[in-house]
């Protein structure tokens, strides 16, 4: 069960047929939830952003029922109470490593 006022981040890796792209950009255009990070021909990468874990993988069900679709990976799935988000994020310890 989800905690109240959870916040789902998830990325999925899409591989595709080269004519699906459109029909692609059209269905994550019209869910709120997603966003098309990166694409390309035959793979793109769509980010979610979701108060509900089973809403993340409802959505993968609905990217893989896309015509052209081949196969959805989830590459990153996070979630934190969204309350979390608004915390100021502290700077990185230095290890001592060089860059």
């Amino acid at each position: 069960m989800n905690a109240p006022d959870e916040v789902h981040i998830a990325s999925f890796v899409l591989q595709h047929r080269a004519g699906a792209l459109q029909a692609l950009r059209a269905a994550v255009a019209a869910e709120p939830a997603l966003e098309l990070a990166i694409a390309s021909d035959t793979r793109s990468v769509v980010v979610c952003e979701t108060a509900d874990r089973y809403q993340v993988m409802d959505l993968v069900d609905r990217l893989r029922e896309l015509p052209g679709v081949l196969n959805v990976l989830l590459v990153h799935h996070h979630a934190e109470p969204a309350a979390a988000l608004d915390e100021p994020v502290s700077p990185p310890i230095a290890s001592g490593a060089s860059a």
